[in-house]
């Protein structure tokens, strides 16, 4: 069973499109090979849910970080290799030669590129071959517990099989006859087709391995460590936005006698941004990920929402307040049928009047709250349901971030303090722009 994130909280966290804007995936997709890109995708899209799996993955990112390694081809020759490798051949080897000899006089006779695509294809499979024999060279070799021993030792045995020894031996591929060139073509795309396979999986999965590694190393993220769910608890510190390069850094912590953080601050005071850091660091810890956090641990969870962007449906005729509602008990129903989730909202109940939100806020807050199982963030600009709750619930964190004011003018410092936040500068920040000097002049001219 895999952790779980709907579409909503998908979106909301900004975390697939490998070519969306700022997305989490995008920050990541720095592979070589189409297979990388495919693999990444599908990491992305299964996160594990067991702390075993996640801690073995999260060991082979921190061991090829620690290597500084590079991946040992370019990509446009291992596109061609895997081109060629994966068309396959049939017959048997007599007909294969034949068929590249008919193929040769093709091209010499009726200028037939055939050949030229076979030559090209083969020679490309070679130089990934004899790259992949250089890169395994120079590696020590790995102790039977380490997470990648089964893959390195796959690598290792498919190189060494004595039918490639001609790879390693000839030195100029590009000079082989064309009885050599059938002979090789059907030796790759039929005898070894399996292991050629093989090997074409196992690389574009070490282009993942390499390329994160290295994401890593450059953004100075951290791995975190997974564990077992019955532990319940999650701590970080340095917590930040990965898709910020001067992100300001937060600890977090949560557990069973402080499983929700009652968050408030003025607009822009970085409430979404810290709400999604959180959201996108536990998504990829359950990955085995290397995440935007100094140091964290987690105990494995069995899925996320989020409601952060929240809209009205025209289509279903539904307004933003029902949406909302809609959201939170959709939510409601996964908390309440026992499973142990992570749940972010931002602003509950902003669709209706104050009073409304209030006492939804109120009450939602403080019965999800009683789920010790489950971890929330709830951020709100109804500051007074913050001191309801403190005298109702002793297990809830409070905390805010603050608004510092230069003079008239606000400035934010997005370092999360405990506490309720006092701050109220809307009207300030209105009068700033001005807005009512230019209303006001329309007084002399209204009727």
């Amino acid at each position: 069973m895999s952790f779980t994130a709907d579409k909503q909280t998908l979106d909301d966290l900004n975390l697939l499109g490998k070519h969306k804007a700022h997305s989490v995936l995008s920050i990541f997709n720095e592979v070589k090979t189409g297979g990388g890109e495919r693999m990444l995708q599908e990491m992305f899209q299964q996160p594990y849910s067991d702390a075993g799996q996640i801690n073995r993955r999260s060991q082979i990112f921190q061991y090829f970080q620690q290597k500084s390694l590079s991946f040992p081809i370019d990509g446009m020759t291992f596109n061609m290799a895997e081109n060629y490798l994966t068309m396959g051949t049939g017959g048997n080897l007599i007909a294969s030669v034949a068929g590249t000899l008919v193929k040769k006089f093709s091209a010499s006779i009726l200028h037939d590129d055939q050949f030229g695509r076979l030559q090209n294809g083969l020679l490309a499979a070679v130089e990934l071959l004899k790259a992949l024999h250089g890169f395994w060279d120079k590696q020590e070799a790995l102790g039977p517990d380490h997470p990648y021993i089964e893959q390195q030792q796959r690598f290792e045995r498919i190189l060494s099989d004595p039918r490639l020894a001609w790879v390693f031996i000839q030195r100029q591929t590009s000079g082989l006859s064309v009885m050599q060139i059938g002979r090789y073509d059907y030796l790759l795309r039929h005898t070894l087709s399996k292991e050629m396979e093989q090997l074409l999986k196992d690389t574009c999965l070490l282009d993942v391995y390499l390329a994160v590694a290295a994401v890593a190393a450059a953004k100075g993220f951290s791995y975190a460590r997974a564990l077992p769910k019955q532990e319940n608890r999650f701590a970080a510190t340095g917590l930040r936005h990965p898709a910020l390069d001067k992100a300001v850094a937060n600890p977090l912590s949560f557990d069973k006698d402080g499983n929700l953080l009652f968050l408030t601050g003025a607009n822009m005071a970085g409430k979404s941004t810290f709400m999604k850091s959180f959201g996108i660091a536990v998504y990829l810890a359950h990955m085995g990920f290397p995440v935007p956090a100094d140091y964290m641990e987690f105990s494995v969870k069995d899925g996320m929402y989020s409601s952060i962007n929240v809209s009205d449906d025209l289509g279903q005729g539904l307004s933003h307040f029902y949406a909302e509602v809609l959201r939170v008990k959709k939510v409601a129903e996964g908390v309440a049928s026992g499973k142990d989730l992570i749940v972010i909202f931002d602003e509950l109940f902003k669709g209706t009047n104050v009073k409304d939100a209030y006492d939804g806020t109120l009450s939602v807050t403080q019965a999800f709250a009683g789920y010790r199982n489950c971890f929330f963030i709830v951020s709100t600009h109804i500051i007074e349901v913050g001191d309801a709750l403190r005298g109702k619930v002793s297990h809830i964190q409070l905390g805010y971030l603050p608004t510092v004011m230069d003079g008239n003018t606000p400035r934010y410092t997005y370092k999360l303090e405990a506490g309720i936040s006092a701050d109220r500068q809307g009207m300030l920040i209105i009068e700033n722009e001005g807005i009512l000097e230019i209303l006001g002049s329309g007084f002399l001219f209204a009727d």
